[in-house]
């Protein structure tokens, strides 16, 4: 058959929940266009019952991950971006479709976005090094303050920034030993889907990352509420959402980081994800703790040390 009368191929996109590719629970679908207006894909619409799956299987997961070495996420990370880069051609056309930019500062957004990936996969050792460390107190003990993960985090994913936004705000969240469920971008959300593709295929246990895509108001309520949802990241919502949903997240105490003021209208147009993201996202979901210990006596004549 010539190539002229070959029948293209079209993706079938999936949510990405337990290391697995379910479609949606309610079987819906919604269409997703380019910046024109044109049709790219059929992309799964998630229901309140996915959302509710992904906490499950990010809660399943959640003890393995946070109980292995912090070396050895660093080198799960890597490998997301090593796999990652070996699919940049594909992340180049969907982040120039999605995000309506040309293909040179498409694939400069996807370079960055593996970049990320190796720049948190260095900070998984090192992060306790800068937010723990020996406390000096009055009396014969150790003082000892170490950060621990603080379990599972929903997180809404940038509107605008579909991909290096996206890979932005889940990378610091699973580096620290978390596990998380994902609002991807409710009009962008191809990117997201196919990196669960990358993850599935990077050493990253089924669960540690659930990617769910749809309206993100309808997914995003049953997580505030969630009793199993320890935290959340509310980038990915406008201010009136975002007050709803800190109000809902309080009914159990959960962390929860506000978006920043050029995110404040969910747009996060204005934020610029290709400067250097710091430690504050790495820091938002660990929680201190602090163990005391006697220093014991050593010799008759009672020196410490």
């Amino acid at each position: 058959m010539s190539e002229q009368n070959r029948l293209g191929v079209f993706k079938t996109y999936k949510l990405y929940v337990g290391g697995k590719f379910p479609r949606s629970e309610s079987g819906r679908v919604y269409e997703v266009t380019d910046s024109k207006g044109a049709w790219l894909a059929n992309a799964p619409q998630s229901s309140r019952k996915d959302a509710r799956d992904a906490v499950v299987a990010a809660r399943k997961a959640f003890g393995g991950w946070s109980g292995a070495t912090a070396y050895n996420r660093g080198q799960v990370l890597y490998r997301v971006a090593e796999m990652l880069e070996g699919r940049k051609e594909q992340f180049v056309r969907e982040v120039a479709a999605s995000e309506g930019l040309s293909k040179s500062k498409a694939a400069a957004v996807v370079d960055a976005a593996v970049d990320r990936w190796v720049w948190y996969a260095g900070w998984t050792d090192k992060i306790g090094q800068i937010s723990g460390g020996a406390n000096p107190v009055a009396g014969p003990f150790f003082n000892l303050s170490t950060p621990e993960p603080t379990g599972v985090v929903a997180v809404l994913a940038p509107q605008k920034s579909s991909f290096l936004g996206l890979v932005s705000v889940i990378a610091p969240v699973i580096a620290t030993g978390n596990t998380a469920v994902v609002i991807a971008s409710a009009d962008a959300p191809l990117p997201a889907l196919s990196l669960g593709e990358v993850l599935a295929t990077s050493d990253v246990p089924g669960g540690v990352v659930n990617i769910l895509s749809g309206a993100t108001a309808e997914l995003a309520a049953p997580l505030a509420a969630h009793q199993d949802v320890n935290a959340i990241d509310l980038t990915g919502a406008g201010a009136e959402l975002a007050k709803e949903l800190e109000v809902a997240a309080a009914d159990n105490l959960k962390r929860v980081l506000r978006p920043q003021p050029a995110e404040a209208d969910g747009s996060d147009a204005s934020t610029d994800w290709l400067a250097a993201p710091g430690t504050h996202r790495l820091t938002a979901f660990l929680e201190t703790k602090t163990v005391w210990h006697p220093t014991g006596a050593l010799g008759a004549a009672g020196s410490s040390y």
